[in-house]
């Protein structure tokens, strides 16, 4: 995606108003939630649930046990429960 800059005003009410050309390239609707953050530099990044969701996919995988053997977790979850449940 090419960067473009783009100046906005800040109302009263500190509301900012997106161009319509970024709502439409983003799929920024009225009543859509974004993330706002605020930067280290002073920078402000605006970035959607959704986009933030997908970015996160993964970030912990290599926490995970070593699923490659054919490992089945919740097979693992199951009978660790069942076990639990024989000694209660």
């Amino acid at each position: 995606m090419d960067t473009h800059q783009y100046n906005v005003h800040v109302d009263q009410r500190g509301r900012l108003v997106l161009p319509v050309s970024v709502r439409h390239q983003l799929g920024i609707e009225q009543g859509s939630t974004l993330i706002l953050t605020v930067q280290e530099d002073g920078m402000l990044r605006l970035i959607s649930p959704g986009e933030a969701a997908r970015r996160g996919r993964g970030l912990l995988r290599k926490l995970a046990p070593d699923t490659t053997k054919d490992r089945q977790l919740a097979d693992e979850l199951i009978a660790e429960r069942r076990n639990e449940a024989e000694h209660e």
